[in-house]
């Protein structure tokens, strides 16, 4: 098993994407790279915290290698604009990507390369060490599979 933690804006839609994913064994909504400990949703929304909304993503990747995963991951997000991602606007809505070891970081490193090998204009997703993860509010949790008609920002069957 592996984990990684990836940030794309709204950690609702990130994360049901992920976890219709063959492979992915759990995710987690939370906050990443947090200046302070144990923030709750109304304090990252002021913007005063600098957490991403995240989500950990725990996978086998022999069923699902990381590659293909932030190949699907960076097929749903906009890695060109800083801080918002589809309606969203803030700093918590930036994407990102945060690595736990070396071997993660070169990983990440790569598939921020091979998208902007695809593009005209920078690729402006942060590749950042995992400072900190925070879990988001238990209502936050697999929000999508609880309300299936929520808002969503990504096309969920990609």
């Amino acid at each position: 098993m592996t984990e990684i933690v990836v940030a794309g804006g709204c950690f609702w839609g990130v994360e049901e994407f992920m976890s219709r994913k063959p492979g992915v064994l759990e995710t987690e909504v939370g906050y990443a790279n947090c200046k302070e400990e144990n923030p709750d949703y109304r304090r990252v929304c002021t913007g005063i915290t600098g957490c991403a909304e995240a989500v950990r993503i725990e996978f086998d990747e022999n069923i699902l290698p990381v590659e293909k995963l932030l190949q699907a991951f960076f097929s749903v997000i906009d890695p060109t604009v800083v801080n918002r991602q589809g309606p969203d606007v803030g700093t918590q809505y930036r994407t990102g990507l945060y690595y736990a070891d070396a071997e993660q970081k070169e990983a990440f490193l790569r598939a921020k390369e091979d998208v902007q090998r695809t593009l005209s204009v920078p690729v402006v997703t942060e590749v950042r060490p995992l400072e900190n993860f925070w879990p988001a509010e238990e209502y936050h949790q697999k929000y999508l599979k609880k309300n299936p008609g929520g808002y969503c920002h990504i096309p969920l069957d990609r």
